[in-house]
């Protein structure tokens, strides 16, 4: 743990959710309660850099020195410190994104080594969610996302899980249900039927032709979704059976849908587990879109070792 005098002020903290539609960027003291944060389009990497930097460098001018860089981005990345190319973003269809290794080219940017923790945006919203919202006080925690990917994050008592990689829980297999509808939308270019390919925010945008955002609540395009995200949540479940889902994202806001959601679920799981009831187990998350850059902020004080 790094030590500081008693009477210091306490450190302040950077943190990146980079997303692959937008990075959030932020800086605070207390995780809960940003001091100054920005908002912008994702790029190409050397020019999100360059803007990531230019805020730190503005925000560093205004209060303090930055004391540690806490990072949730899209994925996959490599997350194990002890790996030669530990932060780098590893093989994505985010275009120029492939093997970029992000976490070096922003200590370069920012012009100091400092002590970094990275993880997946999924995994960093999970834990904003766990200390200061819907998941606080509960041991373990799904945390599923729906928007222009799918991905997930698993809290096992306050602890992120990992295995080789990070969980991809967007990329579990699932039935073709498009053939109901007359439909065969699948947007993942490197699996056949995955949950992200068949239900995440480009999905259903290829197979209505329009954003999820213009459909109204009574279009087939939700019954449809709920069905998917559903058979996501019975695969998490089976698998590891949490005390708590939650999904966030984009997609999850629509009115109605998580309330389909858990009625599927509820037939799906065919009165086989033990589970709370739906309102309790499958729940939106708390601080909303804000999620993910508390839990960026978390990690930046974790980083500090407290």
């Amino acid at each position: 743990m790094i030590s500081r005098p008693a009477h210091s002020s306490p450190p302040l903290l950077a943190a990146i959710e980079a997303g692959g539609t937008k990075y959030v960027c932020a800086v605070a003291t207390d995780p809960s309660q940003p001091l100054l944060e920005t908002r912008f389009p994702t790029g190409d990497p050397q020019e999100t850099v360059a803007r990531v930097a230019a805020f730190f460098h503005e925000a560093s001018a205004l209060h303090g020195p930055i004391h540690s860089l806490g990072i949730g981005t899209f994925g996959p990345a490599r997350l194990d410190p002890a790996a030669p190319d530990y932060g780098t973003i590893l093989t994505t269809p985010k275009e120029g994104w492939s093997h970029f290794p992000l976490v070096t080219e922003l200590k370069k940017a920012l012009g100091r080594d400092l002590p970094v923790a990275f993880e997946t945006d999924v995994n960093a919203a999970a834990l904003g969610e766990a200390r200061y919202g819907a998941a606080r006080g509960v041991r373990r925690v799904a945390y599923l996302t729906i928007g222009t990917g799918i991905g997930g994050g698993l809290l096992d008592d306050g602890r992120l899980l990992h295995g080789r990689m990070h969980p991809e829980i967007g990329h579990l297999i699932v039935p073709d249900l498009d053939a109901a509808y007359g439909k065969g939308t699948q947007v993942c270019p490197f699996h056949t039927s995955c949950l992200e390919g068949r239900a995440s925010g480009p999905a259903i945008e290829k197979r209505w032709g329009k954003a999820g955002h213009e459909l109204p609540g009574d279009h087939p395009a939700w019954e449809l979704e709920a069905a998917y995200l559903a058979l996501g949540c019975l695969n998490l479940t089976a698998a590891w059976s949490p005390d708590l889902l939650l999904l966030g994202g984009g997609v999850s806001q629509k009115e109605g849908l998580i309330e389909r959601i858990r009625n599927e679920l509820q037939r799906l799981a065919g009165g086989y587990w033990d589970l709370p009831p739906m309102a309790e187990y499958v729940k939106l998350p708390s601080l909303d879109q804000q999620a993910g850059i508390v839990g960026a902020l978390v990690l930046a004080r974790e980083a500090l070792g407290e």
